[in-house]
């Protein structure tokens, strides 16, 4: 993955399209996409700087491990049960977590959904 240009190079670029170069200009001068001038402008318009935001990890397992107590309860009582199942008894209480996500969670917490006989 690759790493995000300088805040220096940033900073300049944004002070000169307030001092009035165009998104383009600006862009062809210091060697960077149009785009990323748009992009830094709107983070010093919002945000009042110009640094990046954190690259690559997970910033969303949160939202699962929110009901990590719940979906381990829901795997003790349901010994034979499936990622669909699981998904759909939590959506029935309005919480929303796509399959994908939980079998993330079962891998992150050592949980088997393999249909064997001694789990019968």
């Amino acid at each position: 993955m690759s790493r995000a240009l300088s805040i220096d190079l940033r900073i300049r670029v944004v002070a000169a399209v307030d001092g009035g170069a165009s998104h383009r200009d600006a862009a062809e001068r210091f060697g960077v996409s149009a785009a990323s001038v748009s992009r830094w402008r709107n983070l010093q318009l919002q945000q009042g700087n110009v640094r990046p935001g954190p690259l690559g990890g997970d910033r969303n397992s949160y939202k699962t491990e929110a009901h990590a107590d719940l979906i381990m309860t829901w795997l003790g009582t349901h010994r034979d049960g499936t990622l669909f199942e699981l998904r759909n008894d939590l959506a029935a209480q309005g919480i929303v977590i796509s399959k994908s996500a939980l079998h993330r969670f079962l891998v992150r917490h050592e949980q088997t959904r393999k249909k064997r006989l001694v789990m019968r």
